[in-house]
């Protein structure tokens, strides 16, 4: 959950209300932060499952921020403006927002999850949305990983998915098999980013600078020992779309590229035969 409030200590106390009854909860203090650190949980694959947003708030106010919250990642995330003042005068604002419900404040453990519970039987969903995935089996995927046992382990990985990997030993390898392929041959890409020669981020943002329609939608994620927050920003800025640590857990290998997959396939309207 992520709790956004300019307002500190209102902020931290929704958190520890939510904490004694076992709620994780992060905090932010403006619509800017909140986008932020939900674009970094979306590309770890890691997605808040509800975000409790101020409806007042300096710069960017808790609507706009929401709307925002719909262009990028459509329904991953359940959204309830918190708000003391009455809701009826922002009620169809928030609505074409995209906001899920309103509580009042102070906020009440209680009382956000006989919410979300409400919104999510409204909406017809479970409490933990799973994405459309697309089969693997058949799957062209392209590997870039300088160490071969880790190679072979994530061929293996891929294998008992029928997915076929081509291994690359370097980023700039990557990018020339990437290059020199068919268009649409490669489905996703799975990128170290320590590598030599070229590293994964620089070889990923080169495919994404190429002159070809796949190079712009192929998903590319980023395998890597480290997970900190200030690493996951450089992948995106490279422009990968997810980010993966390693040692990579092959149930959650096959959940994110089978959702990528499916997520670039409906982009793109390039759906398998």
């Amino acid at each position: 959950m992520l709790i956004v409030d300019d307002e500190e200590f209102a902020a931290e106390h929704a958190r520890m209300v939510l904490d004694e009854v076992g709620i994780r909860a992060d905090v932010c203090l403006s619509g800017q932060a909140a986008l932020q650190m939900m674009e970094l949980r979306h590309i770890k694959q890691e997605p808040y499952n509800l975000v409790l947003m101020d409806w007042r708030m300096p710069g960017r106010d808790g609507l706009e921020t929401a709307r925002l919250i719909r262009e990028r990642y459509s329904s991953e995330t359940t959204v309830i403006i918190l708000t003391a003042y009455n809701w009826d005068e922002i009620l169809q604002e928030a609505q074409e927002a995209g906001v899920d419900s309103f509580l009042a404040k102070p906020v009440f453990a209680s009382n956000v999850i006989a919410e979300f519970e409400r919104v999510a039987r409204r909406n017809n969903m479970s409490l933990f949305r799973e994405k459309k995935r697309a089969e693997l089996a058949g799957r062209h995927i392209l590997l870039a990983e300088d160490i071969d046992i880790n190679a072979e382990i994530m061929i293996d990985i891929l294998d008992m998915e029928d997915a076929e990997a081509d291994h690359a030993e370097n980023g700039r390898i990557a990018l020339e098999m990437f290059s020199d392929s068919p268009v649409w041959k490669y489905d996703a890409i799975l990128m170290d980013v320590r590598m030599p020669e070229m590293d994964g981020l620089e070889a990923a943002a080169a495919i994404r600078a190429l002159d070809r329609p796949d190079a712009k939608t192929v998903p590319i994620i980023a395998l890597t020992a480290n997970a900190f927050d200030e690493d996951v920003q450089r992948s995106l800025q490279a422009g990968m779309n997810a980010h993966l640590s390693k040692p990579v857990e092959p149930d959650h290998l096959y959940q994110t590229l089978g959702e990528l997959i499916c997520e670039a396939e409906e982009k793109t309207g390039k759906h398998r035969d």
